[in-house]
C-alpha cells in the first residue's frame, strides 16, 4: 500500500490533507480533522503518540512550509502548537510528524479562521422625526470572511431590508460592512424595536449577532400658544402674567425672552409662565416664547404695551417768545409717554376756549402780526391721558397811529381852559412824553395818561406842543401849535356874565376831560387784543 495518501480539495487557498500513517505508530491530533479559530483569540493544536514506548520526538510544519506562527511545547508523549493570537498567517494545513524509535507517523489538520468579534451597531442619519425621512444604518465591524456575511434590518420583527456580501477578495483582511434603509417615521412607530442582525456562516453553521434598539421617535415643537392675563395693553404700575404652551415629543422646554432694540434677545425665564409686576414704560416691547426639544425650535411673539400718560411736556421757542411784528417763529413741543403722545397745538381765546391750530410737533408762524400775540397751548395726548404746556407769545410793533389834540380847540382865548391830549393806537405799552417846545429848551409837561390841562390859559402858554411815543421797537412824534388870544381891555373882565360862564366852564370842562380820558382809554384797549395775563400799560411822564 502507498504510505501516504494526499487529498486536496476546496478552493485554491483551502487545502485539506489526510495522512495515512504506519500501523506501527499511532498518531493522534486534537482537535480532529480541522480547527475553527477566531482572529485575535488563542488556539492550540495537540499531537500525541500514546502507544510509543521508545524514544519519541515531534516536529510541526505547514503543508507549504510557511512559518508556523506559533510556539511548540513538548511534554513527554504530547506536543502542542500554540497560536496566540490567531492571525491570517495561521490559516494553513498543519502536519505533525512523530518519530518513535525507527518508526514514524504523521497526522495533518486544517486550521480555518474567521473574525466576528462585535455586535452590530445601529446609526441614524438624524434623530427620527415624525414626517421626515431618516436613514438607519446597520454596521458590522471587523468581519472575515465577508462572503459568508448576511445583514438584515428589522422593524417590529418585520424585515425592512437584507443583504448578502457574496464577494471574493484576493487580499485577506477584516472588513466593516453596513446596510442602510431610509423610511419616514410615523407616530405609530413610537416605541417599536429596530433590530440590526448579522449572520456569519462558520463551519457551515450560522453565527448570529443582533442589536435591538427601541425607536425614539421625535415630534418637533408645534406652534406655541400664548395666553396673557389680564391684557396685552396695560397701565403703568400694572402686573401681567403670560403663559406659553407647545406640543412636541419629547415635551418642549419653554423659555421666555424679550427682543432688544439691536435685534438680540434677553433671556428672562426658563419657565412656561412669565410674571411681570409694577410695569413701567420700559417694559413695553415684544416678548418671545420659545419651545425647544432635540429636533426643533418653534417660537411665538406677543407685544406688550405699557401705557403711560403724557408727562414732562416741554416747549421750545425759536428765536424768542417776544418778537417784532413781521417776524417768524417756530414753537416745538415734546411730551414723554407711551404710546408716544400725539401733539396738538391750540391758541387760547378770550373766553378760555382753545382754537386748534396744528397736530404737528412744530408750530410755525410767519409774518406775525400783533393779533398773533397770546397764549399758545401744546397738548400731549395718548390713550392714558393728556398733559399740556402753555407759552405766551408777544408780538411787538413800533408806535403808530399817534394823535395829539387840543380841546376844545387849538385856538383859545386868554383865561380859557384847554386840554392837550396824546394817544397812541397800538399796544404793547408805549412811553408817552408831552413837551412844550422853546428856543431856550424843551419843557417836559407833567401829564396824566398822556393828557395835560392848562387852566386859565395865558399868552405865554401859546406855542408848539410835541408828543413823543416810543417803545423798544421805535418811536413816533406829533406836534400841534396852540394859539392863545388876548381879551379886549374895555370889557369888564369879571363881569357877572363872564363869572357865570367861568363857573359853568369850571364844571363842564373837567367833565368833558374825564369823558375824553375814558374814551381814549377805551380806544386804547380796543386797538390790541392780548390775553388777560398781559395787561397793556402806558407810561407817561
Amino acid at each position: 500500500m502507498p504510505r501516504n495518501i494526499v487529498v486536496i480539495f476546496g478552493a485554491s487557498n483551502i487545502l485539506w490533507m489526510v495522512f495515512a500513517v504506519s500501523q506501527n505508530v499511532k498518531v493522534e491530533i486534537f482537535p480532529e480533522d480541522k480547527m475553527i479559530a477566531q482572529i485575535g483569540d488563542s488556539a492550540s493544536l495537540t499531537c500525541s503518540a500514546p502507544d510509543c514506548e521508545s524514544s519519541l520526538s515531534f516536529s510541526w510544519r505547514t503543508q507549504i512550509d510557511s512559518p508556523l506562527n506559533g510556539k511548540v511545547k513538548t511534554n513527554g508523549t504530547r506536543s502542542t502548537l500554540v497560536m496566540n493570537p490567531v492571525s491570517f498567517e495561521n490559516e494553513h494545513s498543519y502536519l505533525c510528524t512523530v518519530s518513535c524509535g525507527k518508526l514514524k507517523g504523521e497526522r495533518g489538520i486544517q486550521v480555518e479562521i474567521y473574525s466576528f468579534p462585535k455586535d452590530p451597531e445601529i446609526h441614524w442619519s438624524s434623530l427620527p422625526e415624525v414626517g421626515k425621512p431618516v436613514t438607519v444604518r446597520c454596521l458590522v465591524p471587523d468581519v472575515y470572511p465577508v462572503e459568508k456575511l448576511e445583514i438584515e434590518l428589522l422593524k417590529d420583527n418585520h424585515s425592512m431590508v437584507s443583504q448578502n456580501f457574496l464577494e471574493l477578495i484576493d487580499i485577506k483582511s477584516k472588513e466593516t460592512k453596513s446596510l442602510e434603509f431610509t423610511f419616514t417615521p410615523t407616530e405609530e412607530d413610537i416605541g417599536k424595536a429596530i433590530v440590526c442582525q448579522a449572520t456569519l456562516i462558520i463551519d457551515g453553521q450560522p453565527s448570529v449577532k443582533t442589536t435591538p434598539e427601541k425607536m425614539q421617535v421625535y415630534i418637533s415643537p408645534k406652534d406655541p400658544v400664548i395666553s396673557v392675563n389680564p391684557s396685552t395693553s396695560l397701565q403703568e404700575g400694572d402686573s401681567v402674567m403670560m403663559t406659553c404652551t407647545s406640543e412636541g415629543l419629547p415635551a418642549p422646554q419653554i423659555s421666555w425672552s424679550k427682543k432688544l432694540d439691536n435685534g438680540d434677545q434677553q433671556l428672562l425665564s426658563g419657565n412656561a409662565t412669565l410674571t411681570l409686576i409694577a410695569m413701567r414704560m420700559e417694559d413695553s416691547g415684544i416678548y418671545v416664547c420659545e419651545g425647544v426639544n432635540p429636533v426643533g425650535t418653534n417660537r411665538k411673539e406677543v407685544e406688550l404695551t405699557v401705557q403711560v400718560a403724557p408727562r414732562d411736556t416741554t416747549i421750545s421757542v425759536n428765536p424768542s417768545s417776544t418778537l417784532e411784528e413781521g417776524s417768524s417763529v417756530n414753537m416745538t413741543c415734546s411730551s414723554d409717554g407711551f404710546p408716544a403722545p400725539k401733539i396738538l397745538w391750540s391758541k387760547k381765546l378770550r373766553d378760555g376756549n382753545l382754537e386748534p391750530l396744528s397736530e404737528n410737533t412744530t408750530l410755525t408762524l410767519t409774518s406775525t402780526k400783533m393779533e398773533d400775540s397770546g397764549i399758545y397751548v401744546c397738548e400731549g395726548i395718548n390713550q392714558a391721558g393728556i398733559n399740556r404746556k402753555e407759552v405766551e407769545l408777544i408780538i411787538q410793533a413800533a408806535p403808530k397811529d399817534l394823535q395829539l389834540t387840543a380841546f376844545p380847540s387849538e385856538s383859545v382865548k386868554e383865561g380859557d381852559t384847554v386840554i392837550i391830549s396824546c394817544t397812541c393806537g397800538n399796544v404793547p405799552p408805549t412811553l408817552i412824553i408831552l413837551k412844550k417846545k422853546a428856543e431856550t429848551g424843551d419843557t417836559v409837561l407833567k401829564s396824566t395818561d398822556g393828557a395835560y390841562t392848562i387852566h386859565r390859559a395865558r399868552l405865554a402858554d401859546a406855542g408848539v406842543y410835541e408828543c413823543e411815543s416810543k417803545n423798544e421797537i421805535g418811536l413816533q412824534l406829533r406836534s400841534i401849535t396852540l394859539d392863545v388870544k388876548g381879551r379886549e381891555s374895555n370889557k369888564d373882565y369879571f363881569s357877572s356874565e363872564l363869572l357865570v360862564l367861568y363857573c359853568a366852564s369850571s364844571l363842564i370842562i373837567p367833565a368833558i376831560g374825564v369823558i375824553i380820558y375814558f374814551a381814549r382809554k377805551a380806544n386804547m384797549r380796543g386797538s390790541y387784543s392780548l390775553v388777560d395775563a398781559q395787561k397793556s400799560k402806558v407810561y407817561v411822564q
